[in-house]
């Protein structure tokens, strides 16, 4: 864990790999509750390590349904478990607090209720 450099917030893009936009129009909503496109990081930053395991699932506290997100939102919660605030919730279709939501493995997504049990990985499988 400790040669993982640490996180180059500087380095984003949208998930699908153009720039953010400055207006903030990504943050726009796109009919269903999700918003037009999500920032992450870059593709060159999330390569340099990850600091948590990879996890694409996660449970709403309040409604118990499943949600699975995208390969690069995954890879920069790994990365930086503090990148984001919260998340969307399929079953509520909209987002929330990060403090209402569980990985699939039962870890609170929120880093801050987390312990360090679950182990690091240096780089992607």
């Amino acid at each position: 864990m400790s040669n993982i450099p640490p996180v180059d917030r500087s380095k984003q893009t949208l998930t699908d790999g153009s720039p953010v936009p400055e207006d903030r129009s990504h943050t726009a909503d796109r009919g269903d509750g999700q918003q037009k496109g999500y920032v992450v990081l870059s593709d060159e930053e999330r390569a340099k390590g990850w600091v948590k395991p990879y996890r694409d699932s996660y449970v709403h506290d309040k409604c118990g349904v499943l949600t699975k997100m995208g390969r690069t939102l995954s890879e920069t919660y790994a990365r930086d478990p503090y990148f984001y605030s919260g998340t969307f919730c399929c079953g509520c279709g909209t987002h929330f607090p990060l403090d209402q939501f569980k990985w699939s493995d039962g870890e609170p997504m929120d880093p801050l209720l987390q312990d360090d049990s679950v182990s690091a990985k240096e780089s992607p499988p």
